[in-house]
């Protein structure tokens, strides 16, 4: 079985820090959750933040488990898995101190059918504080990829990245911003407009960026 390990090295090459999964982690009690994928990828971590402080945020989607590591002592020292998460994606640290996650649900323990949603998360409870999900929940599904980005505004841009498509709704669930990727490319099951994730970016901070690079703001 494949596991999964976090390191940080200097760009020279040289490791300064290090986590592995399976020294954290029990394959019997951290069980694989997402039935459909191949058995011998265990935790498939696909997604990690570093918090303010210093502590890292990681998703694994196999088990349907995000956990916060404490970055001095490796300890694991918040957890939450199935239900409610179902091969979730990109957690994302939120300014009030929630953890934004795209739920994607291809397989859900305490549900019949499987379908998307995108969850907020209050780091305290454990209690699901926001959330984004159709009224016909099949309607909104992208079984893999795909995130979720709180906006300045207190809106929420979404990547249903299975399908493409890219569109923002309000704290409410307003739909007010939708674009679907026209381009296709070749697969392995055939043509598709996936997005794997997408993010905005302000007018300052893309010249930020590219001062930062050195290169011309205009």
């Amino acid at each position: 079985m494949y596991a999964d390990y976090l390191v940080e090295m200097t760009t020279d090459g040289k490791i300064i820090w290090e986590w592995h999964t399976w020294e954290h982690l029990d394959p019997e009690k951290d069980c694989i959750t997402a039935v459909q994928d191949q058995r011998e990828a265990w935790t498939h971590g696909n997604g990690l933040a570093e918090l303010p402080n210093g502590d890292i945020v990681l998703s694994f989607r196999n088990i349907s488990t995000v956990i916060v590591i404490d970055r001095k002592t490796g300890k694991i020292i918040w957890k939450l898995g199935a239900p409610p998460l179902s091969g979730q994606h990109a957690p994302m640290p939120l300014p009030n101190g929630n953890l934004l996650l795209f739920d994607n649900g291809p397989h859900r323990l305490d549900h019949t059918m499987p379908f998307s949603r995108v969850v907020e998360i209050d780091l305290a409870t454990k209690q699901i504080v926001w959330k984004y999900q159709e009224k016909r929940e099949y309607e909104f599904y992208s079984p893999r990829i795909s995130n979720a980005q709180r906006l300045t505004n207190g809106n929420t841009l979404i990547c249903e990245g299975d399908f493409g498509r890219l569109f923002e709704v309000t704290s409410d669930g307003e739909l007010v911003w939708e674009f679907v990727n026209p381009y296709f490319g070749e697969g392995p099951n055939g043509p598709n407009n996936r997005v794997f994730r997408a993010y905005r970016y302000s007018e300052e901070e893309i010249t930020r960026a590219k001062a930062t690079a050195g290169a011309p703001a205009g």
